[in-house]
């Protein structure tokens, strides 16, 4: 007989009739001389009940042969579960079927891992998973991972289609353009010596599309990176990229927000507030020292730059006479930090140039009734700073302070780092809870258009060489860039940069400044590269700006996983291979001269 309905639709209303379900053994159960045996499929499960008194002798030697992911076909009739039997925690638990047919389609062999247990398969090592990522696919988790991450591309596709865009595919095998993240390469046969390269993103093609008169573009796009991998890095990895022509950033916010408001109510049935709360670039360092701020952890910093202009305590004034900043964070509730943390939080700090991290702990004193500042810094401040102190981070007994003083940026980002070492700390000792329905969007916009390598001595740029500059910025691209405010702007989520764009850039003449003048690209590398893109906005190329969203990173989002590896069907590991088939792997000579490539192995030291 054919799958009649699947292991997770069974009611009592289906009570009494014949049903034939199929799927994997999910458990099995030996109880009383029956056996009890839970049919699993991509849906859900079933508990199906084989009856010795009701069974031929080798039908139920067969059930008892049965073990953990055989593939098997039952057919049987519907029944309501015995009293106190029922399991709520399955949809089908208030009923059973009563098997009069069992088909064995294959026989599983003994796991490396169990797939039925999901605390026990959560603590498996990742690389054995990795490995079998067939059967650890099959655990409910992960199936509903892939559930997730199809709901959200057709809610995607749904919603861009209702918006009027175009679904355009653009190519895989692309030029080399290394300005950005090192590239996937590829030797073309029939042009020896010529290579193609993977696409970082269709950056270039989707503007083009903006200037052949699509207006409204989008894709569900792959792209590709020679990265170091990380928990929210993979070499390939697919993002939602959309362009759109004759738009203002407020379109693109307006539209990105509809987008998210759709797929949070597909993905939790969460209704998202909009508008999203916008910061500035430089607000963001500010408050939270980062520009990808999780505004859910409170913690704010806080400005005492003028309040210690003066100071007798040398590290802050001498900070601020050399242009710099002091800046103060206030850890509540961490006064508690262990010597181990605080020398932790020290490290983060001179990992970012500093000789050291100041701080404050506010404690009860040894009579048990007053609250001092214990530190050794505390003795040179006067009472208007200590005052300042007091007001601008609400101190209380109990608290960690905890300072940078440097120059604007570095102060800001020590901090930043710290701010987040703090809130696990907190999290782990139960006094920063944060709803895991919480979800806090906002826009990070105005970032400056370019920044300065020291090493290179020269600009580069901070989001892509085709962002635009606020137009009342474009004087000071040659007389002063570092105050060139780009038309950037990026998406956050709860710590998570979800997305990035801009508006680009769309006359050749300021295209071609920025090469050549600002970004100090050799005339001719820039025609050999961009030549094209240059050439195409000659020919009227509309003003148009986009963004893209990092589609895996959403995804996790959604399924409150830290990793992307868990929310993509066949990831890579942290080295960029595939354990389950074994690549990337050695090929035959002979596809090494059809390439008209010679393979060279280093020498090791």
């Amino acid at each position: 007989m054919k799958r009649t309905q699947h292991c997770n639709e069974l009611r009592p209303a289906h009570i009494g009739q014949m049903v034939t379900l199929c799927g994997w053994v999910h458990s099995r159960r030996d109880l009383g001389g029956l056996i009890f045996i839970d049919v699993r499929d991509r849906e859900g499960r079933t508990q199906t009940v084989f009856d010795p008194s009701d069974l031929p002798k080798e039908l139920f030697e067969r059930a008892a042969a049965l073990r953990s992911e055989c593939v098997v076909r039952v057919t049987g009739k519907v029944r309501q579960r015995p009293a106190g039997t029922n399991n709520p925690k399955i949809p089908t638990g208030e009923v059973e079927v009563m098997v009069k047919e069992l088909e064995v389609l294959n026989v599983a062999d003994v796991l490396p891992f169990p797939v039925d247990d999901p605390e026990v398969a959560s603590k498996v090592n990742e690389e054995l998973r990795l490995k079998y990522r067939y059967l650890d696919l099959r655990r409910p988790e992960m199936a509903r991972n892939l559930r997730v991450r199809s709901k959200v591309a057709t809610a995607t596709r749904v919603f861009m289609d209702e918006q009027g865009f175009l679904e355009v595919e653009t190519p895989t095998l692309f030029k080399s353009t290394p300005e950005g993240a090192r590239e996937f390469l590829v030797p073309c046969r029939t042009n020896p010596g010529l290579f193609y390269a993977l696409p970082q993103s269709p950056q270039q093609f989707k503007q083009i599309l903006m200037v052949a008169g699509v207006e409204k573009y989008f894709q569900l796009a792959r792209c590709y990176r020679d990265e170091d991998l990380r928990a929210d890095r993979q070499p390939e990895f697919t993002q939602i990229d959309i362009e759109m022509s004759f738009i203002e950033r407020e379109d693109i916010y307006a539209l990105i927000e509809g987008l998210l408001q759709r797929v949070w109510k597909t993905a939790l049935n969460i209704d998202v507030p909009v508008p999203f709360k916008r910061l500035t670039f430089e607000e963001a360092l500010n408050r939270y020292g980062i520009d990808k701020p999780d505004t859910r952890l409170g913690m704010e910093l806080a400005d005492l730059t003028e309040d210690f202009r003066a100071s007798k305590f040398k590290v802050f004034s001498g900070a601020v006479a050399a242009g710099g900043v002091v800046k103060a964070l206030n850890a509540k509730g961490l006064a508690c930090a262990t010597q181990s943390q605080i020398e932790t939080m020290t490290e983060y700090a001179k990992s970012f140039g500093a000789k050291g991290l100041a701080y404050i702990k506010v404690e009860k004193g040894a009579d048990g009734a007053t609250v001092e500042w214990k530190s050794p810094i505390v003795k040179f401040f006067n009472d208007a700073e200590k005052a300042a102190l007091a007001k601008k981070l609400a101190i209380e007994e109990g608290d960690l302070i905890l300072f940078a003083a440097d120059q604007w940026l570095n102060a800001c980002e020590i901090l930043g780092k710290i701010r987040l070492y703090c809130a696990d700390v907190l999290k782990t000792q139960g006094k920063l809870t944060i709803p895991t329905d919480r979800f806090d969007f906002l826009w990070v916009v105005d970032f400056p258009l370019l920044s300065f390598d020291k090493e290179q001595n020269r600009w580069y740029s901070s989001h892509h060489p085709f962002t635009a500059p606020v137009a009342e910025d474009i004087p000071m691209l040659k007389t002063d860039p570092k105050k060139v405010r780009g038309q950037h702007y990026d998406i956050v989520v709860n710590g998570v940069e979800l997305g990035g764009g801009s508006i680009r850039i769309h006359q050749p003449d300021v295209q071609k400044t920025v090469f050549e003048e600002v970004l100090q690209i050799p005339p001719e590398m820039v025609k050999a590269r961009f030549g094209y893109m240059l050439e195409a906005f000659r020919f009227g190329a509309p003003p148009h700006g986009g963004i893209a969203l990092g589609f895996d990173r959403l995804i996790a989002i959604l399924c409150n996983t830290a990793s992307i590896r868990d929310v993509i069907a066949f990831p890579k590991t942290a080295k960029g291979t595939c354990l389950m088939t074994d690549s990337p792997g050695s090929v035959e000579p002979k596809q090494l001269r059809d390439l008209h490539l010679e393979l060279k192995v280093a020498k090791k030291e």
